[in-house]
């Protein structure tokens, strides 16, 4: 993943709007109204954050007669978990050797 790609995922993720419109567009397609449903937000308040997705592709508009309904692309999201699961084994290790440290002093503690 390139790195320009990568800042635009997480920089649409930064937004709970955003991220509860990806997880609505996560069980299927919806129109603009319906995404706009759960929120106290004009229609081209929430078609700003629909753009701000489709710019980081993470959603894309398909054309059916009349509606264009919303479709999430999971490539992107794909590609950000990857990018993150390198740090899980270091964070693990760390976690492990803090558990080991404060059984050692709980130990110690008892043994007094």
């Amino acid at each position: 993943m390139n790195q320009d790609q990568l800042s635009a995922t997480f920089s649409a993720l930064s937004d709970p709007t955003r991220r509860a419109i990806l997880s609505r567009l996560s069980t299927g397609a919806a129109t603009v109204q319906d995404l706009a449903k759960p929120f106290d937000i004009s229609l081209p308040g929430i078609s700003k954050h629909l753009k701000v997705l489709e710019k980081a592709g993470l959603i894309e508009r398909a054309k059916k007669a009349q509606w264009r309904p919303c479709i999430i692309r999971p490539e992107p999201l794909k590609e950000a978990t990857e990018w993150m699961e390198q740090y899980r084994a270091i964070w693990e290790n760390r976690f492990d050797r803090l558990d080991e440290y404060l059984q050692q002093l709980q130990s110690k503690g008892e043994s007094e």
